[in-house]
C-alpha cells in the first residue's frame, strides 16, 4: 500500500509578491499619510503641475474684507456730511419760540429768570447751542443749586432745575434774605411761607466761605436743641454768629425776650437750664433781659448789653417783605441799647425865630400883645443890666419838661387839658 506524503502548495511557501507589497503600503500609510503609494510595477509616474497664486488664500480673504470696510466707511461719511449740511441749513433744527424750551422742577426760580439765560438760544439752531456753557450760567442764578440741559432732536430744549433748601433767615445789612445750609444767599419770596429764625452776623461783602463755617455751627445747634424731641428752635426769633465762640439765641417768650449766652458746645443742655428756671428768675428779678449759660455752675442774669452789635435799620418795603415770608416780628424791631436812648424833649418849645416874627395885620389883638411884650421886654432888658452889675453870676434856668407847667402869652388860652388840670388844682 503506497504511503500518501502531505503536499504544500506553492501559494503557501511564496505568497504573493501583491499581498505583501500591499501589506508594507499599509503600514507605511500608518507612519506617513504624505507618502504616496508605490506603483507595484516598476515604472516611473508622471507629476502634474497645479499652479499656485502669489498670495495665500487668507491674506487674500482679509484684503477683500479691509476694501469692503473702507468702502463702507467712505460711503458713512458722505452720508453723515450730507445730514450735517442739510441739518445745518434746515429750519427744522431751528428753536423757534419759548414754547420749544421745557422747563422742571421750578418752584422759586421764575420762568423770566430762565429765559434770560435760555432766551439768546432762541431762533439758534439746536445742534450748535452749547449746553455744558448754559448749565453754567443757571446755576449762578442764587435759587438754582444744579442745572442740566438737554437737547432733543429736531428742535427742543429739557431743562432741569434742582434748586436749594433754605434753612434759615439771614439778616445781611439792611435786607433780609434765605439762607441755605452751604450759606449761600437767595431772595425772599411770597410763594412760601417759612417759620425760621433770623440769623446774625452776616456781611454783605464776605465770601462764601466765611459764611459756610457760620452755618455749620447753625446746623449743629437746631439739630441739638431738636434732637430731644422738643422742638426748641422754634422758639427761637435770632441766633446771633457774630462771635462762634459765644452763640446767642434770642428766645420769643410771651412775658418778654431774653437773650441767652449759649457757648459753643451743649446747647441743648444749657438751653434746658433756661427753660427750666426762668420763672423763678422772673420773680427774684424786676425783669430779665439776657441771661449767660456759658459757666459751669455760674449763672448770670442781666448782664451788660452795651457790647452788642445794633444791626442796621430795615427799611418799611424790605419789613413788608420780611413778615411775609414768615420772619417774626420780634426779629424785625431794631434793638437799642440802655446808653442809645435820646434825651426826652419837652413837651413844647418856641424857638427864637418864631419868638422875633413879626406879627400880620389880620390879628388885631396878637398885634397889640406884641407891642406891649416889646415894652415889658426892653424895661426888663434895663433892669437885667443893672442887676448884672451887683450880681456878677447868675443862675440859669431850668429846661422846661413835660411835668414843669409853661407860663402862656397873655391873649391865649389854654388847651382843655391844662385848663382842666389847672381847674382841679385850684379846687384842691
Amino acid at each position: 500500500m503506497a504511503r500518501k506524503s502531505p503536499t504544500i502548495l506553492q501559494e503557501e511557501l511564496y505568497p504573493s509578491s501583491a499581498e505583501a507589497v500591499r501589506e508594507e503600503l499599509d503600514d507605511a500609510r500608518l507612519v506617513d499619510l504624505d507618502v504616496d503609494e508605490e506603483s507595484p510595477f516598476l515604472r516611473g509616474q508622471k507629476r502634474v503641475s497645479a499652479r499656485r497664486s502669489s498670495l495665500p488664500k487668507k491674506t487674500a480673504n482679509r484684503l477683500m474684507w479691509v476694501s469692503g470696510l473702507a468702502a463702507l466707511l467712505c460711503f458713512g461719511s458722505v452720508v453723515a456730511g450730507g445730514l450735517y449740511r442739510y441739518g445745518e441749513r434746515s429750519w427744522r433744527f431751528r428753536v423757534e419760540s419759548s414754547d420749544n424750551i421745557e422747563i422742571f422742577g421750578s418752584q422759586n426760580v421764575t420762568k423770566a429768570q430762565i429765559m434770560e439765560v435760555m432766551g439768546a438760544d432762541i431762533g439758534r439752531n439746536i445742534l450748535f447751542i452749547p449746553l455744558a456753557q448754559q448749565k453754567l450760567q443757571l446755576e449762578q442764578i442764587p435759587w438754582v443749586q444744579s442745572a442740566s440741559v438737554m437737547r432733543f432732536v429736531p428742535n427742543r430744549l429739557k431743562v432741569e432745575i434742582q434748586e436749594r433748601t433754605p434753612v434759615a433767615f439771614a439778616r445781611v445789612g439792611p435786607r433780609i434774605s434765605l439762607i441755605d445750609a452751604g450759606g449761600s444767599l437767595m431772595e425772599l419770596t411770597s410763594r412760601r411761607k417759612y417759620s425760621f429764625p433770623v440769623i446774625l452776623g452776616m456781611n454783605a461783602g464776605e465770601p462764601l466761605s466765611t459764611r459756610a463755617p457760620r452755618m455749620k455751627v447753625y446746623n449743629e445747634l437746631v439739630k441739638d436743641l431738636d434732637s430731644g424731641g422738643a422742638r426748641y428752635s422754634q422758639d427761637l426769633s435770632e441766633v446771633d454768629l457774630s462771635d462762634l465762640e459765644d452763640v446767642k439765641v434770642r428766645v420769643n417768650d410771651p412775658s418778654g425776650e431774653v437773650l441767652v449766652h449759649l457757648g459753643s458746645s451743649d446747647y441743648l443742655k444749657r438751653y434746658k437750664i433756661y427753660v427750666t428756671h426762668v420763672r423763678e428768675w422772673r420773680q427774684q428779678f424786676e425783669k430779665v433781659e439776657s441771661v449767660d449759660l456759658r459757666y459751669e455752675n455760674q449763672i448770670i442774669v442781666n448782664p451788660d448789653l452795651e457790647g452788642l452789635s445794633r444791626q442796621p435799620k430795615l427799611s418799611a418795603a424790605a419789613a413788608r417783605v420780611a413778615m411775609a415770608a414768615g420772619v417774626k416780628r420780634a426779629a424785625l424791631l431794631t434793638k437799642i441799647g440802655p446808653h442809645d436812648r435820646a434825651v426826652p424833649k419837652p413837651a413844647f418849645e418856641l424857638p427864637d425865630k418864631k419868638l422875633q416874627t413879626k406879627p400880620t395885620g389880620k390879628n388885631p389883638a396878637r398885634k397889640t400883645w406884641a407891642r406891649a411884650k416889646g415894652k415889658k421886654a426892653n424895661h426888663k432888658a434895663v433892669k437885667a443890666n443893672a442887676a448884672v452889675a451887683k450880681k456878677p453870676v447868675a443862675k440859669a434856668a431850668p429846661v422846661p419838661s413835660a411835668s414843669t407847667p409853661v407860663a402862656k402869652p397873655p391873649g391865649q388860652k389854654p388847651s382843655p387839658a391844662i385848663a382842666k388840670g389847672q381847674g382841679g388844682q385850684g379846687g384842691g
